[in-house]
């Protein structure tokens, strides 16, 4: 049966000051009309139903969720008491799931990506699933072919075909300096890791029983407990869990596992330059919206709601309205604004 899993925890940190810890990225419209969350699982829906897709989060986005996808039904919110990185996540996602759907497949998801590809990237899922049906103990991931040497991602060197797209991983490579990056493009076999993963529930709950014993130890009893109890267990036992990336617990221990190259227009729309690469420009290269006004001016970005922004003779700047402030930002500062906040303080 297959399923998903959206991870919606994160705080979004590096589109500070319009992503906050009351409001992060995943809850924002940053590319289109709907916010990343929803661009996740629309995106998905034309093959899993609305009832298999589930979204880990913390308590203090449950209404964001709510309020976003009001077709979710509540027991399809995980909520982590606190974040502990993805391995707890995943396992207690893992073990919730089991719940409702015991021969479940999982497709991971992380909230807040771009993919403009969609039908591919659905068609993906699918191949990705009948490769599960036929190997079974595996763990299988989608890498994304680079187009350029990022060093903001990590990468998959991956090894030989043995099907249907499908190759054999042989390691998984933290983020490269700018001349790592730009081997790794120049030899065609990394890929960019996105973080998105098919497995079988039964699959990841082994694993982590194995090499996380803590963890498993600690929430093993989600599968068995009865409903109104379910979420005391989970508040009461989470913090024993180990506070460790998927990366680093599971997936550099196993042998296991394959990857299918991909090609659907993904990026990972972390920080104020991803989002130029995105938004429609002008004919100067400016992103505005429809309260904009630009003279003479070019390369510029503005995010902004009610107040019209005019700009006159400016290069290079970024414009954002939060509450009550706007901010004016050379847009060679945009990609560290988080280190201002103390600066700035409370607005």
């Amino acid at each position: 049966m297959l399923c998903a899993l959206i991870m919606a925890g994160g705080k979004g940190t590096r589109f500070w000051p319009l992503s906050t810890e009351e409001k992060p990225k995943q809850f924002l419209n940053l590319i289109g009309d709907d916010t990343m969350i929803q661009m996740t699982v629309k995106r998905i829906l034309p093959i899993i139903p609305i009832e298999r897709i589930f979204i880990c989060t913390c308590e203090r986005y449950v209404g964001l969720v709510k309020k976003q996808l009001p077709e979710l039904p509540d027991r399809n919110i995980i909520i982590e008491p606190e974040g502990r990185n993805t391995a707890p996540c995943i396992a207690l996602s893992a073990l919730v799931m089991k719940r409702y759907y015991e021969d479940a497949t999982m497709v991971v998801l992380p909230s807040d990506h771009l993919i403009k590809d969609e039908n591919k990237f659905t068609n993906i899922i699918i191949e990705g699933n009948e490769f599960l049906s036929k190997n079974n103990n595996v763990i299988l991931t989608l890498g994304m072919r680079p187009d350029r040497a990022e060093t903001g991602y990590g990468y998959i060197k991956y090894g030989e075909n043995v099907g249907n797209n499908v190759n054999k991983v042989e390691k998984f490579v933290e983020k490269p300096n700018k001349e790592k990056a730009e081997e790794y493009l120049a030899l065609g076999k990394y890929l960019w890791n996105g973080g998105m993963f098919i497995w079988k529930a039964d699959t990841i709950i082994s694993k982590i029983k194995k090499y996380i014993p803590n963890t498993f130890e600690a929430l093993k009893c989600i599968e068995t407990v009865n409903e109104e109890q379910l979420q005391e267990l989970i508040n009461n036992n989470y913090r024993n869990t180990d506070e460790i990336s998927i990366d680093y617990a599971i997936l550099e221990k196993s042998n296991d596992i394959y990857v299918i190259p991909s090609e659907i227009g993904w990026d990972d729309i972390g920080s104020w330059r991803s989002i130029e690469r995105y938004r429609q420009k002008d004919e100067k290269g400016n992103i505005i919206t429809i309260n904009t006004q630009v003279i003479e001016s070019e390369q510029n970005m503005v995010i902004n709601n009610k107040k019209r922004v005019v700009m006159i003779g400016v290069e290079n700047i970024l414009t954002i309205e939060k509450r009550d402030t706007i901010f004016v930002v050379n847009k060679n500062c945009m990609d560290n604004l988080k280190e201002y906040e103390k600066t700035v303080g409370k607005f």
